[in-house]
């Protein structure tokens, strides 16, 4: 329930995911489409690539498996489709490494040297990789830790929203009400999910996250 929290401090408060840049662009106006806006980045974007590849890290730490997280750490940042992207995985990964650094409890001979594997991750640990190991270190379940993973971004894409738009907060609980609803069954299919099934594909996100890259007034960084 902590690592699910808007409060953990990895700064994901202050990223929309291109959701920014729709609102700017007329594609998000309104509550609806907000939720429609959300619901389809959690089904093809959330659900497609960083659920399921949380699902394969997960698995790796708790196997050491040091050559798999690094293949995987590889794969997150090159299909990131965009510069902000990119550097929202890095920074975020970068940041929950340092709070997990300094969290009670890390200092086992294990937790060490896996945060040492972690930090040796190149060129940065991305914000997947990262996630998983502090899960695994939870001892969460694999469904469970996903739908952590899931409502920790519901959440904090909600209060983008309901800046961005803006929405107010009676607004903001029916889409998370909505969101909630659909994350389990997304989170089902990304555990099922074949290795080869894995993919980063959404081109008009990519195409607003470009964009916002030089919006002339903007909120959030990305």
């Amino acid at each position: 329930m902590q690592l699910a929290s808007p409060a953990l401090p990895v700064g994901g408060f202050s990223y929309s995911e291109g959701l920014e840049a729709a609102v700017d662009s007329g594609r998000v106006s309104d509550e609806a489409s907000a939720r429609a806006w959300l619901l389809d980045q959690l089904q093809l974007a959330l659900g497609r690539a960083d659920l399921p590849v949380c699902a394969a890290a997960l698995r790796a730490w708790l196997a050491g498996d040091a050559e798999r997280l690094r293949a995987l750490n590889d794969w997150v940042l090159q299909t990131r489709e965009t510069r902000e992207l990119r550097l929202q995985a890095e920074q975020m990964g970068r940041s929950l490494l340092e709070w997990l650094r300094n969290k009670n409890g890390s200092n086992s001979e294990a937790g060490a040297a896996q945060l040492a594997l972690l930090a040796s991750l190149q060129p940065a640990p991305s914000w997947p990789i990262a996630y998983a190991l502090a899960l695994a270190q939870t001892g969460a379940a694999p469904r469970e830790a996903l739908l952590t993973q899931a409502f920790g971004w519901a959440e904090n894409m909600v209060a983008a929203a309901i800046k961005a738009v803006p929405l107010g907060q009676s607004a903001g609980q029916r889409m998370l009400d909505a969101l909630g609803a659909a994350i389990p069954a997304v989170v089902d299919a990304a555990l099922a999910l074949g290795e080869d099934a894995r993919q980063a594909f959404t081109p008009m996100l990519a195409i607003l996250s470009a964009q916002h890259e030089t919006q002339y007034s903007r909120l959030f960084r990305s």
